[in-house]
């Protein structure tokens, strides 16, 4: 049986589809552009915005939890991707 590169691309698509989120990359949220901030969950364009002129307004993100201080994110969409954000760069006090 002969198997079409459609069908090929099909099946490939799936698979990568089902692949979990928590295996996908880690999204730095002070380093991240629209597209890559789009890939969370429950984060589409528009929020993607807000984040990046929230980063812009305020700085760099400190932690994780900040990004529940962007209008329209809430803490339930911070926990839901807590496996895919991180937060690279930032000095902490017990760094010092």
């Amino acid at each position: 049986m002969r198997v079409s590169s459609f069908a090929k691309g099909l099946v490939a698509a799936l698979l990568f589809s089902l692949t979990p989120l928590s295996m996908a990359e880690p999204i730095d949220i002070n380093t991240a552009d629209v597209e890559q901030l789009s890939t969370l969950s429950g984060i589409g364009q528009k929020k993607a915005h807000a984040i990046i002129r929230y980063r812009d307004e305020h700085g760099r993100f400190a932690s994780v939890e900040e990004l529940a201080n962007v209008r329209g994110i809430g803490p339930a969409t911070v926990a839901r991707n807590q496996q895919r954000i991180q937060v690279k760069g930032v000095e902490t006090a017990a760094a010092e």
